[in-house]
């Protein structure tokens, strides 16, 4: 019977997801708020009757491939053309502020006598890398959110879009930086290399993809079937290149095959077959998964004194951020405010960072329960607060 326990842990995830996601709307909150809080309630923070394997795992890793596969499909490829130069300039400064924020409140707050410290990188490469912890975004939550509203294609939402690849980037640039300065192995310039190699054959692959959708088309104008399949398929080749081959997060390989399918006579045959299975299965796996690798440490009076300190900041530097961004290119107050709110949360993305530190020694184990309150507060938060915003716009 062991053997088939993954059937009710999908079973206990489908209906609390949905049960809080009704509950949540009923407060006229996203749906996304209570998917997240079934994963930390189910999950070991609350009641620990779920816990994380490598089958939910992979599946979330799915759900998210195809919630930014949809997310390119849906977007407005002219309008994330216009938006381009802006969406770069948001993510710098979305970079630039919360990894000159992370690097004051681990100044004032990694000491010995407040936090005990078994990392192995100096003091300074430690707080600096506090830093880039906090320039992570998780897009995923934020698509999520605006579909749900129906605001994915308006000007905040393209720019949330386009500047929360480019931050991706940025962070993994970043993440080098700090990491060669730990590892000879590691070369800055080979990463930044492989970026551009990255986004010169997604136009090449793009454009052989495109024409053999043409082509397919003019053949096949009945059986619309296949153009789902050879489009999960693209999608799944983009994400595992991505990844494998250049070092860039899967979810922008699947993100730029949806940009390049949008394009084509199918694009809503297809975008409305995968908003099906998103919705009913693997999306509401994704977010609570989420939720089931929060496993609250044990704090002192200092950790959590650091971790409230740390999650105002987290929260601030993003917006004020990405805000001021979005001010220098143009946006009115209230975009600002949606944009700078469309970027704060951090989700799995923090996690994944921050244990990537810890295993360099960059990071000392005392301070991964404040970013696991961070990313909580910032995750659940981001979503409330952007629907707030529009609903204030």
């Amino acid at each position: 019977m062991g053997t088939y326990g993954y059937l009710l842990d999908i079973a206990l995830i489908l209906i609390s997801t949905k049960v809080l996601g009704i509950t949540t709307k009923k407060f006229q909150l996203p749906q996304v708020v209570g998917a997240l809080v079934a994963g930390i309630v189910l999950g070991p923070a609350v009641l620990n009757i779920l816990k994380e394997t490598n089958f939910l795992v992979q599946l979330s890793e799915i759900g998210v491939i195809i919630l930014m596969f949809s997310a390119g499909l849906e977007a407005d490829l002219q309008e994330l053309k216009k938006t381009g130069k802006a969406s770069f300039i948001i993510a710098l400064f979305g970079v630039i502020v919360p990894l000159l924020g992370g690097l004051l409140v681990g100044s004032i707050f990694n000491k010995e006598s407040i936090i005990a410290n078994d990392a192995t990188a100096s003091i300074f490469l430690q707080n600096i890398f506090m830093g880039i912890i906090l320039t992570a975004t998780s897009v995923s939550i934020t698509v999520e959110a605006l579909k749900e509203m129906k605001k994915l294609n308006t000007a905040a939402g393209n720019a949330i879009l386009g500047a929360a690849i480019i931050d991706d980037i940025l962070g993994i640039v970043a993440l080098t930086v700090i990491t060669s300065l730990t590892d000879s192995n590691v070369s800055i310039v080979v990463v930044l290399l492989k970026i551009v190699a990255f986004f010169v054959c997604s136009l090449i692959a793009g454009f052989i993809f495109f024409k053999l959708m043409k082509f397919l088309n003019n053949r096949y104008k009945r059986d619309m079937r296949r153009f789902v399949i050879l489009a999960f398929t693209f999608c799944l080749l983009m994400a595992y290149c991505a990844e494998e081959f250049f070092g860039v997060a899967d979810i922008t390989g699947a993100f730029i095959a949806g940009l390049i399918i949008s394009n084509t006579e199918r694009t809503k045959y297809i975008a409305d077959r995968f908003e099906v299975v998103s919705y009913a299965f693997l999306s509401p796996i994704f977010f609570a998964s989420i939720g089931l690798k929060i496993v609250l440490p044990k704090m002192t009076v200092g950790i959590i004194l650091f971790a409230v300190v740390l999650t105002i900041i987290a929260v601030i530097t993003k917006i004020v951020g990405c805000g001021l961004g979005s001010k220098v290119c143009g946006y009115s107050n209230a975009e600002a405010m949606q944009i700078g709110i469309g970027m704060v949360s951090r989700g799995e993305v923090a996690l994944i960072v921050a244990s990537k530190g810890q295993a360099l020694g960059l990071m000392s184990t005392a301070i991964l329960g404040p970013i696991i309150i961070v990313v909580v507060i910032t995750t659940v938060i981001s979503p409330i607060l952007l629907k707030l915003a529009f609903k204030k716009a």
